[in-house]
């Protein structure tokens, strides 16, 4: 999964958020054909964008817990209230092929990232498509998403 934003706040607030992100362990799903499955610890990742739009990567099974963390700092009213928002931000999750945010997710949990100086503008997610991995590092074979 990626979910793409704007973060908005002083820059040693904005960096100390992107630290605690890309320092965040989340455990990958592997499956394989007879139905048994595997975990593995990956590190959460920070994608830089253009224009200023930043991109989590995680697996799917903690899309709720990312979207309920990132989605209660959203940015003030302000400037969702002006009359550029909404086709600056169609625009950009057209031309970063993003869905627009569901609002159903469980919204009971929340990761411990330090966001207090920081706003979100959030733009949109995307989702990732399995693959099989073909390196033979203990792996050969099983399925995973896409990261």
């Amino acid at each position: 999964m990626h979910i793409a934003f704007i973060p908005y706040g002083a820059r040693t607030e904005v960096e100390r958020f992107m630290r605690d992100v890309e320092s965040q362990k989340f455990q990958l799903k592997l499956w394989n054909n007879k139905g048994e499955e595997k975990h593995v610890w990956v590190n959460g990742q920070i994608r830089e964008l253009p224009f200023g739009v930043k991109e989590i990567v995680f697996p799917r099974e903690y899309k709720d817990i990312v979207m309920s963390t990132l989605l209660t700092h959203t940015a003030p009213n302000r400037q969702r209230n002006h009359y550029a928002y909404k086709p600056i931000i169609a625009l950009l999750r057209k031309g970063l092929k993003l869905e627009a945010f569901t609002s159903e997710y469980d919204k009971s949990q929340r990761l411990l990232w330090d966001m207090e100086y920081v706003s979100i503008i959030p733009l949109g997610i995307r989702k990732d498509v399995d693959l099989t991995e073909c390196k033979d590092m203990g792996y050969k074979g099983w399925d995973h998403e896409a990261l």
